[in-house]
């Protein structure tokens, strides 16, 4: 047997180990990404491996699932590459002070590290420290979100708990008191908070860095069941939501391989010209955060639309201009 189909099989022993509900043929086939008749034969070669799969019955279909602990304990030692990878996240977010989101994944660390076996904590370790050591994240210049621990702690509960939350919210020089459902965060170059306000039926966003003597209040307004918060992030091309625009883009046959690399938007479609430009349209609004991005492409972009764009930019440009000739 091949090493990646023995590697494929030992990932589907996990897979059955922890599914409290099993697979049937016909998802293990397109879990494996072969056919059915292949499945029975991964299924047949893991009864033979492990005598106490369980079989359960659901409708005219089988499902078949491994007892917890059936398999030996080695089979779900992460790797040294998985460890220097989530710690090397950790340190990644605790240096854009992101620290709650970093204590996480640091105390998912230790919880990991400790379920290993001495030997295997021992082996794993001067691989995990080389790694660590030797990747890194390159220096990014813009902002870090502010959002302590405690505060991410409070929100993360409401949402488990169907609770609203009560805070002080300082947008401008007159702070007031609201009282938000929370429907779910977003994370950028700020944290938000993303929910209606009491009464409201309209999500909107609440910068965490403004939010004070935040509390649990009751009840919350649960989102409509067919809300979706990657949705409601994706009709901007930023954070901010507002009327939604046909974004047109014309790059330059310069700057068309580094184009082709860039998400601009989820929603995009990318066209590729005879003259070696490129082309990106997306739907989106945001209007100055992509006029402030499309400033550092230079004249290598063309806004083809909307106009609305182009005269941000514009403007965008002539106050500059205007600021270094004085």
């Amino acid at each position: 047997m091949r090493k990646e189909k023995l590697a494929d099989i030992i990932k589907l022993a996990r897979r059955l180990s922890v599914s409290a509900e099993g697979m049937t043929l016909d998802e293990i086939a397109s879990y494996m990404q072969v056919s059915r008749r292949t499945a029975e034969r991964i299924r047949d070669v893991l009864q033979e491996a492990f005598p106490g799969m369980d079989v359960l019955t659901d409708g005219p279909k089988h499902r078949f699932r491994l007892p917890a602990g059936i398999m030996d304990r080695f089979m779900n030692t992460p790797t040294a590459d998985e460890m220097a990878a989530l710690q090397n996240a950790a340190t990644s977010l605790e240096r854009q002070n992101a620290t709650g989101r970093a204590l996480l994944l640091s105390e998912l660390y230790k919880k990991i590290e400790s379920m290993l076996r001495p030997p295997a904590r021992t082996r794993l370790a001067p691989d995990i420290n080389a790694l660590v050591l030797a990747e890194g994240d390159a220096m990014q210049a813009g902002p870090r979100p502010t959002a302590d621990a405690t505060l991410l702690h409070t929100i993360r509960h409401a949402l488990k708990a169907g609770h609203a939350l009560h805070f002080t919210y300082q947008a401008t020089k007159n702070a007031k008191k609201r009282t938000v459902s929370p429907w779910g965060l977003l994370y950028g170059k700020a944290y938000y908070l993303v929910g209606p306000m009491q009464g409201v039926e309209t999500p909107v966003l609440w910068r965490l860095d403004r939010l004070q003597d935040v509390t649990e209040a009751g009840p919350a307004t649960l989102p409509p069941e067919d809300w979706s918060l990657q949705d409601f992030a994706n009709r901007s091309f930023g954070v901010w939501q507002n009327k939604q625009y046909d974004v047109a883009l014309r790059f330059s046959p310069t700057a068309a391989a580094d184009a082709r690399r860039f998400l601009f938007h989820p929603s995009q479609t990318v066209t590729d010209e005879k003259d070696g430009s490129l082309h990106v349209t997306f739907t989106a609004s945001g209007l100055h955060e992509m006029a402030y991005h499309l400033f550092t492409w230079g004249k290598e972009v063309t806004i083809l639309a909307p106009t609305e764009l182009r005269t941000i930019l514009l403007e965008m440009c002539q106050n500059v201009i205007q600021c270094y000739q004085k």
